[in-house]
């Protein structure tokens, strides 16, 4: 039975009747599996995960982006991540038996009909139209602030929709990808220069791992401290417990500690085999010897 996920990501994680008639108008229509509804304050965003026939999958993220797009208001909003629009971004992940080129279909269509309502949309990975719209930091590089003044230079034209600034909604980035693990390392400590330099030591784009992208933020719900917050995007090639022992080994230089570890979102069982092996030294491991 063909299955395909999507990991939908909206701007709002504070109001939580907002949400809820977010999620009923996802939930009004054929059934699809709901894995995690993950919404986080700090950074004023939250993550519906699910997955399901392509077709369900596809039709209740468009229900879900309408009542997105109808009631979050980019105007006002302010939070520590980083975001385009109301229906910030929206990849899709082939899970079983769906291939490459029906996920892009799915993908495509859904493009289209956020165009079709009013939101400017950027197809990123492996829907990518250019080279330089693979990379989501690229895409959202100024955030929705510098938005509009980015949508004036020819070689950020969205792919679909208008091709003028959207103030409410902002824009949509969408696409179809490897599963990618967000995770979340947690400091204690207050200094937000001392995440910043862990960062730099551990992405991609400052010389870390090749498929690491990470910010520092100041959880202030939390006294303020530093989170690490990074996005894996290939767990095969860059397992989770190297980067957190890179974090550790980073941080130690600095007297700091590890609070806590936050994973956002459902996680591929295959991605643990490798922190089981590690932590456990159980070399012998195999993933046959799961069950539920």
């Amino acid at each position: 039975m063909k299955c395909l996920m999507a990991e939908v990501n909206f701007s709002e994680g504070k109001n939580a009747d907002l949400i809820n008639q977010v999620k009923e108008a996802m939930l009004a229509g054929d059934p699809i599996d709901v894995m995690e509804i993950s919404s986080d304050v700090n950074h004023n965003r939250t993550v519906f995960t699910f997955k399901g026939d392509p077709r369900a999958v596809l039709e209740a993220t468009k229900r879900l982006s309408a009542k997105a797009v109808e009631l979050i208001d980019m105007r006002t909003h302010k939070g520590a991540h980083p975001r385009i629009g109301a229906v910030d971004v929206v990849p899709f992940i082939p899970v079983r038996e769906v291939t490459e080129e029906e996920a892009l279909e799915i993908c495509h269509e859904y493009g289209k009909y956020l165009g079709s309502i009013g939101v400017p949309v950027y197809y990123y990975e492996d829907a990518a139209t250019r080279e330089e719209r693979k990379s989501l930091p690229n895409i959202r590089k100024g955030q929705y602030e510098g938005l509009e003044e980015k949508m004036k230079d020819p070689a950020w034209v969205p792919d679909e929709g208008p091709k003028e600034f959207n103030a409410k909604s902002g824009a949509t980035v969408t696409g179809v990808r490897f599963p990618l693990i967000a995770f979340n390392v947690n400091l204690q400590t207050t200094d937000l220069e001392i995440g910043k330099k862990i960062v730099r030591a551990v992405r991609a784009a400052t010389g870390g791992y090749q498929n690491v992208r990470a910010i520092a933020l100041k959880l202030e719900d939390r006294g303020g401290i530093v989170e690490v917050s990074m996005n894996l995007t290939n767990y095969e090639k860059t397992p989770i417990h190297r980067v957190f022992e890179t974090i550790k080994s980073e941080a130690s230089q600095y007297g700091v500690g590890i609070v806590d570890c936050d994973l956002v979102g459902p996680v591929p069982v295959y991605a643990l085999k490798d922190v089981l092996k590690f932590y456990l030294r159980t070399h012998s491991f195999s993933m046959d010897q799961l069950y539920m």
